[in-house]
């Protein structure tokens, strides 16, 4: 069922399924609708959700496997808390979001400027 694939990827990335929903501009309820009626998103919402999570539409439609982009490793939390602090343990779940949000902010801009 997609909910249970979608609260998995919340857990991983430390978020309420309702705060990710609205992160991805999407309504506070909708994962409760997902999970109630087992609803998979199709189409834009299928493609934010992707985007926002980091994985294909495939992969949220039920392919077990994410795959990278061949060629590329697909970063983990791990290599970001590495790249920022080291070995250091002063990194929490709090800085990680940061750090992704900023990201993903980057990563429209970007999109902005080549449009």
């Amino acid at each position: 069922m997609f909910y249970d694939l979608y609260l998995e990827l919340c857990k991983k990335k430390g978020i309420s399924p309702t705060r990710a929903a609205v992160e991805i501009g999407l309504s506070k309820s909708t994962p409760t609708t997902w999970k109630k009626r087992e609803l998979t998103p199709q189409g834009d919402a299928l493609n934010k959700i992707a985007a926002y999570f980091d994985v294909s539409t495939d992969y949220l439609l039920g392919n077990k496997k994410a795959p990278a982009p061949e060629g590329e490793r697909r970063i983990v939390d791990k290599d970001i808390m590495f790249a920022f602090w080291g070995d250091s343990p002063e990194m929490d779940k709090e800085d990680l979001e940061d750090v992704r949000r900023y990201a993903e902010f980057v990563k429209a801009r970007k999109k902005v400027q080549n449009n």
